[in-house]
């Protein structure tokens, strides 16, 4: 594994950084909070423009093709701006899953689309009251003529009113299938939730919601495995990257801030914490590359992937949490920065696989058993 990132690399990484800057700075961050479509026009518009939105997606289809490596690039610049975009539920999880089980006729209407940011898909997955694996997709499929009828909850649906589509999971039989399924249907039913990131995200009700055959991919719950290692593999470099930037901007304050007539940095203990903030960060960022550079050689990642994002977002939460601590009282206001960090580091490390559930996948993968 080659970690000296090429000129090609670290310009886009540059790029990236530079458009984060101009249009997703703080006060964009904050104006998306609880916002109900969570979009911001300006920064979706030059991500499209920039072929960013179509970053993991086969020229034939409209998109830049660029390996995980790269894309774990652009996501640490995504997290050290705490940039709000469905770029991972449209142009990653949806598309990596059109890509992997979709008919060609699916990928050619949808895939240019979210490359170009026309549309955005975004999956319905979760349910109330039940786990991360295949047994907590229990959404009713009945067939319907010539069709289907979707029947039941999903929770936690991120940009679900600004969608185009819904990729819908639902079991169908003993497995797992994907329904396409319009927001705007009859029988659907969008709610707005509260996070604690103050992310857009929506409870969905699906009520005998009907859905063309056309619209279904059966694909088995292996294939939303395989797009979810490649998910958190992303979600890790997100919580590198913003763990990076807390630590940066907490490390300014420890030089600036004075009691007792010298800065917060010059005591040892502040300074001992900022270190090891420092060293585990460091060291999170190059098991996110390793796993990255696995995947895009495609090797086995059943492992390494699930273990950058255990490591990656509890380094985030640890640290982000140190940080709160070095800015004292204040940092718990919603006037300073820190706390958006803080609540994002937590909001991660409890979804898109939580810390028990990929702690269950390490072990099955190390003692060569099923995760339930």
């Amino acid at each position: 594994m080659d970690l000296d990132f090429s000129e090609e690399q670290q310009m886009l990484r540059d790029m990236v950084r530079s458009l984060c800057n101009e249009y997703s700075p703080v006060e964009v961050v904050r104006a998306m909070e609880d916002d109900p479509k969570g979009v911001p026009e300006e920064l979706w518009k030059q991500l499209g423009e920039l072929g960013l939105l179509g970053l993991l997606i086969p020229e034939s289809y409209g998109g830049a093709e660029q390996g995980m490596l790269e894309a774990a690039l652009v996501y640490e610049e995504f997290g050290r701006a705490l940039a709000p975009s469905p770029h991972f539920v449209s142009s990653v999880v949806s598309a990596r899953l059109l890509l992997a089980a979709g008919s060609e006729e699916q990928k050619q209407t949808w895939l240019p689309q979210i490359a170009s940011g026309e549309a955005v898909l975004t999956p319905a997955w979760l349910e109330p009251d039940r786990g991360f694996g295949d047994v907590g997709v229990q959404l009713r499929v009945e067939a319907d003529g010539d069709g289907f009828k979707l029947t039941g909850t999903k929770r936690h649906v991120l940009f679900a009113s600004t969608a185009a589509r819904l990729v819908v999971l639902a079991r169908n039989g003993d497995d797992v299938e994907y329904f396409l399924v319009d927001p705007n249907a009859s029988g659907v039913t969008l709610t707005q939730q509260r996070s604690l990131a103050a992310d857009t995200q929506y409870d969905v009700e699906f009520a005998g919601v009907r859905v063309a055959a056309s619209d279904r991919i059966p694909g088995g719950w292996a294939v939303w495995n395989s797009v979810m290692l490649d998910g958190v593999i992303l979600l890790a470099a997100w919580a590198m990257g913003g763990a990076e930037r807390a630590v940066e901007v907490t490390t300014d304050y420890a030089k600036e801030r004075k009691q007792f007539d010298k800065p917060l940095g010059a005591f040892q203990a502040i300074s001992h914490y900022l270190a090891d903030a420092t060293t585990n960060v460091d060291g999170g960022k190059g098991l996110v590359y390793e796993a990255a550079w696995a995947r895009g050689e495609g090797r086995d990642v059943a492992r390494l992937a699930p273990m950058a994002k255990l490591f990656a977002c509890q380094t985030y939460r640890d640290v982000t949490a140190m940080c709160q601590q070095v800015w004292g009282g204040v940092g718990f206001t919603i006037e300073y920065d820190i706390q958006l960090y803080f609540r994002r580091a937590k909001q991660l490390q409890i979804t898109w696989w939580d810390q028990s559930y990929l702690e269950e996948l390490i072990a099955a993968d190390v003692l060569d058993r099923e995760a339930s």
